[in-house]
């Protein structure tokens, strides 16, 4: 057997990869993980986290107008951006460090550099003169997003990376895509009070969600004073004395303090050194794997972002279990992707679990049943808001199990949870009917909707 520097060399420290190290690293084994930025990786430095502290503090102008309904008076309230922001990266930089701290608990040497693969059992850290070998090797490098660089001006426009980092707050700001990240951010931005513009090329936004759920947040958000633009993209930004220009197709020209491309992520794999490994890639430019991660080089597997199967970092850090399990603990596991329950904490957020209404018509043999209801929630009732909420069932005819949830509302991310554990266990609606509602809620609606919706008026 030859003699390695390690038993397994980790390539990314973000939620994956971290999982991966010290779980293999607290089985006795020989464990480094390489990372080129911070420990922490997307979600926790330039993902989820900090965008999740940015929602937090941009719904505090709607629960302002909430409040003066019920009689509360915020005349002189002031939002300090550079004040947010520096305990915004505070908080960041405190999370990194127990990332960082864990590893080292476990045994795994940090090293920070750039890794970049020489063959199939080494590696080379960019600028540190360092060669290393191991017997297996992980790439856990995750995601960075996209913008179209053939774009004229696109020199202009900034990233959701660059958008946690502004020096200050933008008067107007123009956001291209209809993504969650672009949803969130117009919802971050508006709420912060910021003139905010959201275009997408296609029909509407949130593509893969449920077509009501599509609907019902694309009017919502607009309600919360987001401009939305479908059916349209750029043509070309100019930079004038004022601002930004956006020409866009649709012959409109607007002009924004800055332009934000949210118009998609892609995996990390860029000057990796892939092909000296034997490590092929998919025709979207994912790592490939198998169903237990392993990729077409018999001693690396990849995680995550990375392989392009499904972008969360709760499933990134499934799959390092299953990968340490299947690799180290003669146990094989693969991540069961069916029923995972996902939030977009756009303005009001969406909780969704299952199948759309228009997938479960086309794997349900026998059709199924839709439940759907819309209401006002109750603490809008002194305000005079016109805000509803959506919520919807997908039960599959035959069996009579839900199939599908979906949420538009305050606390919806919250609901999801708790109802992706009664998808994924297999209920039927008359399970969840003989559920007693718990009053006055909003989830209570869940478990009393009788009516089927009519096929001709789903949106299926």
């Amino acid at each position: 057997m030859a003699d390695y520097d390690y038993d397994l060399f980790v390539i990314g420290a973000g939620s994956g990869g971290v999982r991966a190290a010290r779980l293999t690293a607290l089985d006795g084994k020989r464990v480094a993980v390489a990372e080129e930025f911070r420990v922490g990786g997307t979600c926790v430095i330039r993902g989820c986290v900090p965008k999740k502290f940015m929602v937090m503090a941009s719904e505090v102008s709607h629960a302002l107008e909430i409040a003066e309904g019920y009689g509360w008076s915020f005349a002189d309230a002031t939002f300090d951006w550079p004040r947010f922001l520096e305990a915004k990266d505070v908080e960041i930089a405190r999370l990194s460090g127990i990332y960082a701290a864990n590893l080292g608990k476990a045994g795994v040497e940090l090293v920070h550099g750039r890794a970049v693969m020489k063959d199939a059992h080494t590696v080379e850290i960019v600028g540190k003169d360092r060669t290393i070998t191991a017997e297996k090797i992980l790439i856990a490098t995750g995601g960075r997003p996209w913008k179209p660089e053939d774009l004229p001006g696109i020199e202009h426009a900034i990233t959701s990376e660059e958008a946690f980092h502004l020096p200050e707050l933008p008067k107007r700001i123009l956001i291209a895509g209809g993504g969650y990240i672009a949803v969130e951010f117009a919802g971050i931005f508006a709420g912060l009070g910021v003139e905010t513009t959201l275009i997408y090329r296609g029909p509407n936004i949130l593509r893969g969600f449920d077509d009501d759920v599509r609907a019902h947040l694309a009017g919502e958000i607009e309600k919360r004073g987001i401009k939305v633009i479908l059916g349209c993209q750029h043509e070309k930004i100019e930079k004038t004395e004022t601002g930004l220009v956006n020409h866009l197709e649709n012959g409109m020209k607007l002009e924004t303090d800055v332009v934000m491309f949210a118009t998609g992520r892609i995996p990390y794999v860029k000057d990796l050194g892939l092909e000296t490994a034997g490590v092929e890639l998919t025709d979207q430019g994912a790592i490939k794997v198998d169903a237990y991660s392993r990729t077409t080089a018999d001693n690396i597997w990849a995680i995550g972002d990375v392989t392009d199967r499904m972008n969360l970092t709760p499933v990134a850090i499934r799959e390092a279990v299953a990968f340490h399990q299947t690799v180290y603990r003669d146990n094989p596991q693969h991540f069961d992707y069916e029923a995972v329950a996902t939030a977009v904490f756009s303005q009001p957020p969406v909780g969704v679990v299952g199948l759309s209404e228009a997938e479960a018509r086309r794997s349900c043999s026998n059709g199924v049943d839709v439940y759907v209801t819309r209401f006002r929630p109750m603490k809008y009732a002194f305000t005079g808001s016109d805000e509803r909420v959506l919520m919807k069932l997908v039960v599959d005819a035959d069996s009579q199990r839900v199939v599908g949830v979906h949420i538009v509302g305050p606390d919806s991310p919250e609901m999801i949870q708790l109802a992706a554990i009664a998808v994924k266990a297999g209920l039927t609606k008359a399970q969840w009917d003989a559920t007693c509602a718990v009053h006055p809620t909003m989830a209570e609606e869940l478990v009393t909707l009788k009516e089927k919706q009519s096929p001709a008026t789903s949106a299926g």
